[in-house]
């Protein structure tokens, strides 16, 4: 099994895919990945003959469960970008078949896009907005069984990007971070300003 990183902030170890591809740096508080090349988590609802993205399966993941109950993890993320879907991801994840993404990632356009990628067998993916600069606040809550993802500016103000659920058994649900380069050569990822607490979200749409 690979050696597990532990965060300060996180009541929970995580659990890297490839423990090359991560580490943590304790005195400036963050997370770095290194994307490998053509990586990703994509499941193309158009079949494996579609002209359109490739399905992939092989993104590096630091994964863990969190405790019982609902809670927020938050992050600024920061990439590297150099290629068409280079990005840094808030994950959720069951299985290779039901997983959820929540991106920071480039867009065809060559700008800076918050993304999010809900897979139930096949994946349905949809662009928020995009930013300027190489970073942005990513934020996961969990309401009793269903997920909610925002997208933050500055870490204050909160814009409700996507609701869903993974199912009904929310104690099988991982979280964590992911990175990939899809087209690329691989990029330089990293999550810092990393919160976790154990609180209800308690409204979805004011921006809190």
């Amino acid at each position: 099994m690979n050696p597990t990183i532990d965060i300060p902030g996180l009541p929970f170890p995580l659990h890297p895919s490839e423990p090359g591809a991560w580490r943590y740096d304790p005195e400036r508080g963050t997370v770095i990945a290194a994307a490998p090349p053509h990586s990703d988590f994509y499941i193309n609802p158009a079949g494996a003959g579609s002209a359109d993205a490739e399905s992939l399966d092989n993104a590096v993941t630091l994964l863990g469960t969190p405790p019982p109950g609902d809670y927020q993890l938050r992050c600024r993320v920061e990439v590297e970008f150099v290629s068409q879907f280079d990005a840094g991801v808030l994950m959720l994840w069951i299985d290779g078949h039901n997983w959820a993404k929540f991106c920071f990632e480039y867009s065809p356009a060559a700008q800076p896009m918050v993304v999010s990628v809900v897979t139930r067998g096949v994946s349905d993916d949809a662009n928020a907005f995009t930013v300027a600069g190489r970073s942005t606040w990513l934020r996961v809550s969990r309401v009793d069984g269903v997920y909610a993802y925002h997208a933050s500016l500055d870490g204050e103000v909160w814009q409700l990007i996507r609701v869903f659920s993974l199912g009904q058994d929310p104690a099988a649900h991982q979280v964590g971070f992911e990175a990939q380069s899809p087209t690329g050569n691989g990029c330089r990822v990293s999550f810092d300003q990393i919160g976790f607490v154990s609180e209800r979200l308690t409204d979805l749409r004011d921006g809190s």
